[in-house]
């Protein structure tokens, strides 16, 4: 799994201006992130309402895979597609994709690029099972069934 590590690069650099301002409410947070795709806004209502479940030692609650996801640049219907395509409509293993950036497993470049392709040839740059399995090796709480 070391070779997960090469190229990951500072997950805190920022390419693009986040669109989550503090004053937000939930709705304007899932308008600007969703860009009015259905899915996306499905994908975001599953990460609050299972987030603080599946991620309990997140010091940002159920907003953090909101968060995470504007951090790395991830809108609209590459949202949907990191749900559905890459992390086959598993709501635990999409919030694991981030927290993988989050803890620098895997490069937030290369999951923006395979959210944002829509034949589904993402699916190939992404180790979701070996991602998984190393953010739960790292954090023993994540996703307790």
């Amino acid at each position: 799994m070391d070779n997960l590590r090469m190229n990951v690069g500072n997950p805190f650099e920022k390419g693009h201006k986040e669109r989550i301002e503090l004053t937000d409410t939930l709705p304007d947070i899932l308008m600007k992130m969703s860009e009015g795709n259905p899915g996306a806004v499905n994908t975001m209502m599953a990460m609050i309402t299972e987030g603080k479940r599946i991620d309990p030692d997140s010091a940002l609650g159920e907003f953090s895979g909101l968060l995470s996801l504007d951090s790395i640049g991830i809108y609209g219907s590459d949202i949907y597609i990191l749900w559905n395509d890459i992390c086959k409509n598993d709501i635990g293993k999409t919030l694991a994709m981030l927290r993988a950036v989050q803890l620098g497993f895997f490069n937030g470049e290369i999951l923006k690029d395979a959210c944002h392709r829509q034949d589904r040839s993402g699916v190939e740059l992404v180790p979701v099972d070996e991602l998984y399995a190393k953010v739960k090796e790292k954090l023993p709480d994540f996703d307790k069934k």
